[in-house]
């Protein structure tokens, strides 16, 4: 446990963790890119019932939402928590109990919703938590703007993946994410996910993937083009050994209508039906059989959940 402790403060002390690299010394107050320091912060930890059905099932993922964000994408429906703005400071012990109760409630997996920022942190409360009781699989919920170097200290402690993988171009990413190098980091991040768990497993019993990568990918307003590039990637690269959801939830939050750069641009708009359903077609014509599609007026703010402490 001290050793751990150390090892975690030495990589806290000058933090590479992510593509950004700032090399800030979290230890000391500073924080980098992400907006956080060296203590785990999270704004919510609770039965989530919005993920794709075989990560939910019937009685909920256990997402813990952790503060901050390493990316920070202008359009981001959890803007709040990713800016830091939400949160509450929490203990290893703390955090590795939180799992437990979880489990307790009836969750059929623990979800960490964006913890990249706290990889050393999350797999050290992890191992306390699997020592004391934790048997239910282990989900890493990401951006997909990972080191792979970083994801291998989650190998053996995650059974699910769940990355985005948001953008083919690096114009997009750049003035969407402030990340010109995101495709190139996704991509090589969810091979190394793959990697680790391999094709997916569902229960023949209650249809939840016990094992496995499942491949979000979000369409923008005005980016089907780049959505299809993404979709002939995913395929050309692992055809259908991973799942791909396509979603269109993609919901235009108030503060870009203030933002000059993004007042008058497709992004304070809704997917349409007619973008959301050439995407769709797209990916039926490419041979993609494992996915997800979402149906209906899905852009609303009811799938942002209340950032108010629950759980903590």
């Amino acid at each position: 446990m001290e050793m751990a402790l150390e090892t975690i403060n030495r990589m806290m002390r000058d933090c590479a963790l992510c593509p950004r690299r700032c090399h800030a010394d979290r230890t000391s107050g500073k924080t980098g890119f992400c907006g956080e320091g060296a203590e785990v912060a999270a704004a919510r930890a609770a039965l989530h019932f919005w993920e794709e059905p075989c990560i939910c099932g019937n009685r909920g993922s256990g997402a813990v939402f952790f503060s901050g964000c390493n990316l920070q994408c202008v359009f981001c429906q959890n803007h709040d928590i990713a800016l830091g703005k939400r949160g509450r400071g929490l203990s290893l012990e703390r955090l590795s109990r939180i799992f437990l109760e979880l489990q307790e409630k009836g969750a059929v997996n623990i979800n960490l919703v964006t913890a990249g920022h706290f990889l050393p942190q999350v797999c050290l409360a992890l191992q306390m938590a699997k020592s004391t009781g934790l048997t239910i699989p282990v989900v890493y919920n990401s951006s997909g703007y990972e080191n792979v170097s970083s994801l291998r200290m989650l190998e053996g402690l995650v059974d699910i993946y769940l990355p985005d993988l948001k953008y083919r171009s690096p114009q997009l990413s750049a003035l969407y994410s402030h990340a010109p190098d995101y495709f190139e980091k996704a991509s090589s991040a969810i091979a190394e996910m793959f990697r680790q768990v391999g094709r997916p497993v569902l229960s023949p019993d209650s249809g939840l993937m016990e094992k496995g990568v499942i491949v979000r990918h979000l369409l923008l307003p005005g980016c089907a083009g780049d959505s299809k590039r993404i979709l002939r990637y995913l395929h050309d690269t692992y055809g259908n050994d991973i799942y791909v959801s396509i979603m269109n939830q993609y919901t235009p939050l108030a503060h870009l209508k203030r933002m000059p750069e993004f007042a008058r641009s497709s992004l304070t708009r809704p997917v349409t039906e007619e973008e959301y359903a050439r995407v769709l077609d797209f990916a039926d014509r490419i041979g993609i059989e494992k996915g997800y599609m979402q149906e209906g007026g899905t852009a609303a703010e009811s799938f942002i959940p209340a950032f108010d402490g629950e759980g903590l």
